[in-house]
């Protein structure tokens, strides 16, 4: 079994063995070399977007910098949009649906590291070396989400379709479809109902 393998099926895996190492620094480079470019060089981070991601959408837009730890662990829907700094630690698979909106400083984490300080600094493993464990857990959000600004969404976390994640939050459980949910840890504060339309609060279009 790959180390990749041991990711995905949940088990304790070793993030410093060559085969994550090369994947890491890939996406590492990838995501500094979209950063550095110029919204307007839309076509050059498009393609380095296609090379960065397991999928990506079309109409997915993303202002930098981005900071993927994989890359090739995350897929995303079409017509989504990333404000600045949004940060995946994508270990374990994420998933984030089509027409989704992310404020600025949204950080999706998926590893989940020792509690105990003695067993951060390393694990005896069974062939007798010492390495440094931890393993992860999905992230799935579903079509139609907005997280506000600075949400931290932490691992195994599933949220539904149609969620309103509120500013600052941290979800650390599951948010059902159609929720406002806010807080630290985020709780559901409400359902999100038709009378939250926007165009209840003015008069006219524009």
């Amino acid at each position: 079994m790959t180390e990749e393998e041991r990711i995905f099926s949940g088990r304790l895996f070793s993030s410093e063995e060559p085969e994550l190492i090369e994947k890491k620094l890939k996406a590492h480079r990838l995501s500094q070399q979209f950063s550095s470019l110029f919204e307007e060089d839309a076509e050059a981070r498009r393609s380095i977007l296609k090379e960065l991601l397991a999928e990506v959408g079309e109409g997915t837009f993303m202002l930098g910098p981005i900071r993927f730890h994989y890359g090739s662990h995350t897929s995303i829907g079409s017509h989504c949009f990333m404000n600045f700094n949004f940060t995946v630690q994508d270990n374990a698979r994420v998933t984030i649906g089509d027409h989704c909106n992310f404020g600025p400083n949204v950080t999706i984490v998926t590893p989940l590291h020792p509690m105990l300080a003695q067993e951060r600094r390393g694990i005896r493993c069974g062939d007798g070396v010492t390495r440094f464990l931890c393993y992860a857990k999905p992230v799935i959000i579903g079509h139609d989400c907005w997280l506000g600004a600075g949400v931290i969404v932490c691992p195994g976390v599933h949220i539904g379709d149609n969620c309103v994640i509120g500013a600052g939050s941290v979800v650390t459980r599951d948010i059902p479809d159609n929720s406002f949910a806010a807080g630290v840890p985020a709780r559901v504060i409400r359902a999100i109902t038709p009378e939250d339309s926007i165009l209840s609060r003015f008069s006219e279009l524009r």
